[in-house]
């Protein structure tokens, strides 16, 4: 799923800003359910803690989104300094033997 969250140009940094506005926005509907409906404290802190649950989730996603972009940056960098080494050294890549 990271994979494909990726590929769809989702970035490590859109995760943390939806955890941090989840934060904000557990705290606007716990005090827009306290101030607003007659139901009482109980169903604000409910609906409070029912959207501060997702900030959780997004900071994961963004961690392993975040890892998914260094790994790419590494085995590209890899790949290509293995092939920039072979090809200097004289030698042809095992890949492209015939």
């Amino acid at each position: 799923m990271i994979k494909m969250l990726h590929k769809m140009g989702v970035k490590s940094n859109m995760m943390y800003t939806a955890g941090i506005a989840s934060i904000g926005l557990s705290f606007a509907t716990w005090w827009a359910s306290k101030n607003k409906e007659a139901a009482g404290l109980d169903r604000a802190d409910r609906w409070g803690i029912f959207v501060g649950e997702w900030a959780p989730t997004f900071f994961a996603m963004g961690v392993a989104l975040r890892i998914e972009e260094t790994h790419r940056d590494i085995s590209q960098g890899q790949e290509r300094e293995m092939l920039d080494t072979t090809y200097t050294e004289g030698r042809m890549p095992s890949h492209a033997r015939v």
